[in-house]
């Protein structure tokens, strides 16, 4: 008996140190991928359009800041797409009937926000909305022949949007979202600026820069981080 309680007061710090150590586990780190579509609005295609669709993929590495912040690096890429002969939107653009096919890259960083504290274990959410917004870079290749202007093809763009993120277990969760790129670039579609006393058609309206979407599902493997411990008489 003397022994038994011997061995219990040895090992009862260790278990207590054990189970705060357990407690304190953050998820800190997370990796994912997923698969989706860009959309494009323009001078050729002027609302979201699932008809338009072309497929994306996306790769991304996140930091928890806190319990509901999030940062979030990603690369994406996919084919974009638009053309005046699917569904024109006026006489000129029939008479106009331009349209391009491009490969698009873009490298972003996004903060996100999370509406509901949804990795309390004591809870049974296992969802939550959010919220996100950043800075993207993106590329494109596959220009025209006919490149109506001098650009570049590395452009500056304003990724936000939300989705839905949902908790499979521990280590893995879903997520359903949707996000504009908005851009300060005219020329997505080769279409912008024009002379209308040429009866070429191929121009647009310069005023309203060409924007692109992504929208997909994607899944998310969490790491989890353990603090080490700490001498509480220092």
């Amino acid at each position: 008996m003397v022994g038994a309680r011997f061995a219990k007061l040895l090992f009862s710090p260790l278990f207590l140190l054990g189970t705060t150590a357990f407690g304190q586990i953050s998820q800190r780190t997370e990796i994912g991928g997923g698969l989706g579509f860009f959309n494009y609005t323009g001078d050729i295609t002027r609302t979201y359009d699932l008809t338009t669709a072309k497929p994306a993929a996306t790769l991304f590495y996140r930091t928890n800041i806190s319990r509901v912040i999030s940062f979030r690096t990603s690369l994406t890429g996919g084919q974009l797409s638009g053309s005046d002969r699917h569904d024109p939107i006026d006489a000129f653009a029939v008479q106009r009937n331009a349209s391009f096919d491009l490969f698009l890259l873009e490298l972003s960083g996004c903060f996100e926000y999370h509406f509901l504290d949804w990795r309390d274990d004591k809870r049974r959410l296992r969802f939550t909305p959010y919220l996100f917004g950043g800075v993207a870079l993106f590329g494109f290749s596959g220009i025209p022949q006919n490149k109506t202007a001098e650009y570049s093809t590395v452009q500056l763009g304003i990724p936000f949007g939300g989705g839905m993120k949902y908790v499979l277990n521990p280590r893995y969760y879903i997520s359903f979202e949707i996000g504009i790129r908005k851009t300060f670039f005219d020329y997505l579609d080769n279409i912008s600026d024009g002379n209308p006393s040429f009866k070429t058609y191929q121009y647009g309206n310069p005023n309203d820069y060409d924007n692109y979407f992504f929208t997909g599902i994607t899944l998310t493997y969490t790491f989890y981080d353990i603090p080490c411990a700490t001498n509480p008489y220092r």
